[in-house]
């Protein structure tokens, strides 16, 4: 998407610890996608994540659509992902459905890797779904670093490997050990610390001891070995993702299982914004049809989205018909 296009803001529908994200709208076409913004003297960070977000190119990975400035705010704009975050399903998933979205991080993760780059922050939340449940892809790069860059060590403590909890370096194995807590997270519906609930305790439990977090006895021996050779202390002793693909517990997996219906638009990743492109808007905009527009939206909607369509949607950037630009 060009900076120069309008486009639209409306409801936040989610916030991190700098940014905000927000469902946003292209003014001219109606595409759907999401904006993240933040304060242009704060905008480091979200710069970074545009400038490795734009350099990666795969089915596993939200795609970076564009970015812009305007309104004393930098704007990133992303692919919209209508099913939400894994973490809204982690809990309700059969040991089948947790095998084939670990292949499809675990894919997503192999790129990442092989590219030079490590996440630095993978857990549920960071994991997006697509609206057919079906396909996850990684999502929010916002700790995301090259390997060799140096600064600060991020993420979230209750996913941290111990080397990031002590300070001492994050990187690709860190991300291995994260993935085996998000496997966890998805069989447990909770954190994969749950007897731990101060941050601070969280991290010096993880960095200065020898524990390791407990594998629900359910699990299959496939899957209790999936985790043990992501959670090995010694991140040398962490297994890679090309090992990872490899192991039982994903090798078979159903990477993108069939939709029910025979219809190949419903194989493809839907997010709003590929839906718009599959004429399902069409029949809606004729005079007199703006309630089945809304129906339409309703049935894109992420579990904790507000799609209410009313005033409180801003122009952030219009272009007019003479073709010039108004900023808001």
């Amino acid at each position: 998407m060009e900076a120069n296009v309008g486009w639209t803001v409306g409801r936040t529908i989610g916030r991190g610890a700098t940014s905000t994200v927000s469902l946003a709208a292209a003014t001219t076409t109606g595409d759907l996608f999401a904006v993240k913004s933040c304060p242009l003297s704060r905008s480091s960070l979200l710069r970074r994540e545009q400038s490795i977000l734009s350099s990666l190119s795969s089915r596993h990975i939200i795609s970076c659509l564009g970015s812009d400035v305007s309104g004393g705010c930098y704007h990133l704009f992303l692919e919209l992902a209508a099913g939400g975050a894994l973490s809204d399903y982690a809990g309700y998933l059969e040991e089948s459905k947790i095998r084939s979205f670990t292949r499809q991080i675990v894919l997503g993760l192999f790129y990442l890797h092989s590219r030079g780059v490590a996440h630095g922050d993978v857990k549920g939340r960071n994991v997006l779904v697509g609206e057919d449940g079906r396909r996850v892809k990684l999502g929010d790069f916002g700790c995301a670093r090259r390997l060799g860059d140096v600064g600060l060590v991020m993420g979230t403590p209750a996913f941290m490997a111990p080397e990031v909890a002590r300070g001492e370096a994050q990187g690709i194995e860190s991300d291995i050990w994260s993935l085996g807590c998000t496997v966890l997270e998805m069989a447990m519906g909770k954190s994969p610390w749950p007897e731990v609930s101060d941050p601070a305790a969280a991290i010096h439990r993880i960095g200065f001891s020898a524990a390791v977090p407990t594998t629900p006895e359910w699990m299959s021996a496939e899957g209790k070995d999936f985790v043990s050779n992501c959670l090995r202390r010694d991140p040398k002793e962490r297994w890679t993702t090309e090992q990872l693909l490899r192991h039982p517990f994903v090798a078979e997996a159903d990477e993108e299982p069939p939709a029910p219906c025979s219809n190949p638009k419903q194989r493809m990743w839907v997010s709003p914004k590929s839906s718009l492109e599959f004429g399902l808007w069409e029949s809606a905009t004729e005079e007199g049809k703006e309630e089945e527009l809304l129906e339409i939206i309703k049935q894109l909607e992420s579990p904790s989205a507000n799609w209410s369509w009313d005033d409180s949607w801003v122009s952030v950037r219009e272009t007019t018909e003479e073709g010039e630009e108004g900023y808001y």
